[in-house]
């Protein structure tokens, strides 16, 4: 699909809701997630900082560079059309840095970026064993105001505050969002670890403004997608839940070779068949087995 034509789509179902129902996204490290994703009907894909981190073996730290995104973002085209947003942290904490990602990532065919304003160099929201900054007000707003001026309307821009993770509170989370909003941003996402879901759904009450709100649900996912579309949020975000599902299976088929000296398959067996494989990059192929 063409640049223009991916974001001016995404936006669209963005900001004109067909239905109360939510859009879905789902994280979408390789092109079989992807095909994954698309076949059960989710909306979008979503691009993760942490899965891509992980699958490199790398910390969610800001080690990740434009040109293993961009490779993540390609792959994914190359099996469906659905839209692409990309996680790109706090994009390297700088201006040049952010229009560098945002014009690499709309090169590559994604619809949108996700920026977000912690500091740099970043820690993952739920990591414990460091400590998660707030990058200054105005730096992320020029940056989005940067990305803008370099890409136009080729990206959707998602602003991110990570305002409640670091224990500033509701009243700074919504007063960075709104001056997001004023530099460009297109949708707002509030991050938040609360497993209640109870700081999520007060964030949307509270939002009060027309711009579409985002959630990631990833600490509260007894809250389904209905309820949180009826709460106000236009977007949810799956962000690791096809990677944990597939290093709980590798896990559980390398046990099961462990314990029977062989890697069963049939309907019990935790194998997908092998022509499953091959249809990812060749719709049409066949297997013998």
């Amino acid at each position: 699909m063409p640049i223009a034509n991916a974001a001016a789509g995404f936006r669209q179902s963005l900001t004109v809701p067909s239905s109360l129902r939510p859009m879905l996204a789902a994280g979408a490290v390789n092109a079989m997630a992807a095909r994954l994703a698309a076949e059960e009907g989710f909306d979008a894909l979503w691009v993760s900082g942490l899965e891509v981190s992980a699958a490199l073996g790398l910390p969610d730290a800001n080690v990740l560079g434009v040109r293993d995104l961009g490779d993540v973002v390609t792959a994914l085209g190359r099996v469906t059309e659905h839209p692409v947003i990309v996680d790109v942290d706090n994009a390297g904490g700088a201006l040049d840095t952010a229009a560098r990602f945002a014009a690499d990532m709309a090169r590559a065919g994604a619809a949108a970026i996700c920026l977000e304003d912690s500091s740099y160099p970043k820690c993952n929201s739920f990591a414990v064993h460091a400590a998660q900054g707030l990058a200054d007000t105005e730096l992320v707003a020029r940056q989005i105001e940067r990305i803008r001026k370099t890409v136009g309307n080729d990206l959707v821009v998602i602003a991110r505050t990570e305002s409640l993770i670091t224990g500033s509170g509701m009243e700074a989370a919504l007063a960075r969002s709104a001056r997001f909003v004023e530099a460009g941003a297109e949708a707002i996402l509030i991050h938040s670890k609360d497993p209640t879901g109870h700081e999520a759904l007060r964030a949307a009450r509270q939002w009060g403004k027309a711009v579409p709100l985002v959630t990631v649900p990833t600490a509260f996912p007894q809250l389904t997608a209905d309820e949180l579309g009826q709460a106000g949020f236009r977007l949810c975000i799956y962000a690791n839940q096809f990677s944990r599902a597939a290093l709980a299976g590798m896990r559980a088929a390398a046990r099961q070779f462990t314990r029977e000296g062989t890697f069963r398959t049939g309907p019990d067996a935790p194998l997908a068949e092998v022509g499953e494989l091959l249809r990812v990059g060749e719709p049409d192929a066949l297997s013998c087995i």
